[in-house]
């Protein structure tokens, strides 16, 4: 018998050659081509600026009395505008934060000087039901904001939850103040001049 070892040490390295280095030179010069090529067509798919510059509204102030809302399309999405009360002003800023389960400030949902505007997007945090509250017929909840009929989340004269399952605020959409009684959705800066 032939005393036969097996040799399981790894193989020897070999230092990598010029094949190699053209090889993965080729291969990174070819994804990158192809990163370039394909660059234009998916960036075709963005809106172009003149539409993204149509899709801001502007919405009069003036006609809505305190205490009352109305409700605006913006992209497709129902955007309530209340015009609220000093009472509601001031519960909306006597809200303990801790008690919030999205904390945030009165102050930080609206624009400064303009505490009585409020302007959300009316879609339920949770599963993107539409809350009621924007008529005074409606049900507002415990806080005088919305309810959402869905779970029953609530939210406050700040658009803030304060109850149900909702995880977040309604949203604030971009919005300026082009005049004191005239907002644009769409757009956080107006141009003067």
């Amino acid at each position: 018998m032939t005393n036969q070892s097996i040799d399981y040490s790894p193989p020897p390295q070999k230092e990598p050659t010029r094949r190699d280095f053209l090889l993965l030179t080729t291969g990174a010069l070819g994804a990158a081509g192809a990163a370039c090529f394909a660059w234009p067509f998916i960036d075709s798919m963005n809106p172009a600026a003149d539409v993204l510059a149509q899709s801001s509204i502007d919405v009069d102030l003036s006609p809505i009395p305190a205490g009352q809302a109305i409700t605006v399309v913006w992209r497709g999405k129902p955007i309530f505008v209340r015009h609220r009360t000093p009472e509601e002003i001031k519960a909306a800023e006597q809200a303990p934060l801790n008690e919030l389960i999205d904390p945030e400030t009165d102050q930080a949902r609206v624009q400064k000087g303009h505490d009585q505007w409020l302007i959300v997007v009316g879609i339920c945090t949770h599963l993107g039901c539409i809350p009621t509250g924007n008529k005074p017929t409606q049900n507002r909840g415990k806080y005088g904001g919305w309810a959402c009929p869905c779970h029953g989340s609530l939210y406050d004269t700040s658009g803030r939850v304060r109850r149900g399952p909702a995880p977040l605020n309604l949203a604030i959409p971009p919005y300026a103040f082009v005049k004191p009684t005239l907002i644009r959705i769409g757009t956080k800066e107006v141009a003067h001049g």
